[in-house]
């Protein structure tokens, strides 16, 4: 029995990625399979973090089965990781699973299963582990209704990006302003998302000054801790002519640590009144 359904691919954040180019960074997309079809994200230049906060949909997707075997085990997704090269083929950086989550279309859309939440999935690159995803994905029956009947995709618009759907509302992150601030000794340090650059040490010594230099930038991260972002850090050899080379990086995989949380002003007043 055929049945023909719409699959929504979420494709919000993939995290420590392998480091494809000689600068310690990646130009990372991703490929979306499914059945017959594919489909890709937007390139992010020079990150080991992309948010593409990217949705895709995938129309018309036939499927041959009995309804309950499509909800108990579904067609298995697949997603490449790939850095794009300005000359030649992508390069592969990595390759991940996934299944969907089923609706029928005599189901509600409603809690506990829709929307879906994002989960993270582990890359893998031959038997090694080349960073996670962060997605979700949802299969929709369409009914006689055709697509009219489907949930609408309701999410934030941007101009800029054109065509790109966003992940919509209640399933991609809350975020919250952070202010990220770094004390360096005059190296490169590499914010989740985009880069900032303390000044760079001019010193010929082989030990650079130990004068302490304090970089601050704004960034909108998820209120939701475990969906930050690591803080990558590279050390570059800066050259004449602009050119640098890559001297070493570092990854800080969780800053939940280093958060500060400002004192609740209202109960210090009970405490001192009470």
């Amino acid at each position: 029995e055929k049945q023909v359904f719409q699959l929504r691919a979420h494709m919000y954040q993939a995290r420590s990625l392998f480091a494809a180019d000689s600068s310690g960074l990646s130009d990372p997309f991703a490929r979306v399979f499914f059945i017959s079809q594919s489909q890709c994200t937007e390139v992010l230049n020079e990150t080991l973090c992309p948010t593409w906060d990217q949705l895709l949909v995938f129309d018309n997707v036939e499927l041959y089965g009995e309804a309950h075997e499509m909800q108990d085990d579904p067609p298995i997704i697949v997603i490449e990781i790939y850095d794009q090269d300005t000359v030649g083929k992508a390069d592969f950086m990595g390759r991940t699973f996934a299944k969907p989550v089923v609706k029928m279309s005599d189901e509600h859309y409603c809690p506990p299963r829709f929307p879906p939440q994002l989960e993270y999935y582990q890359i893998y690159r031959g038997n090694s582990t080349a960073g996670d995803l962060l997605a979700a994905f949802e299969l929709l029956q369409i009914g006689p209704g055709g697509k009219s009947d489907l949930p609408p995709v309701d999410g934030p618009t941007d101009m800029d990006r054109g065509p790109i759907l966003p992940v919509p509302l209640g399933i991609r992150p809350v975020l919250s302003k952070y202010r990220v601030e770094v004390i360096a000794l005059g190296h490169h340090i590499f914010i989740p998302y985009w880069p900032f650059q303390p000044p760079t040490q001019t010193s010929h010594s082989p030990h650079p000054a130990l004068d302490n230099q304090n970089t601050f930038a704004s960034q909108d991260l998820p209120e939701n801790e475990l969906l930050h972002p690591p803080l990558n850090i590279r050390v570059v050899d800066c050259r004449a002519f602009g050119r640098y080379t890559l001297v070493g990086s570092h990854a800080v995989s969780s800053l939940r640590k280093f958060i500060y949380r400002p004192p609740d002003k209202k109960a210090q007043h009970w405490n001192m009144t009470g």
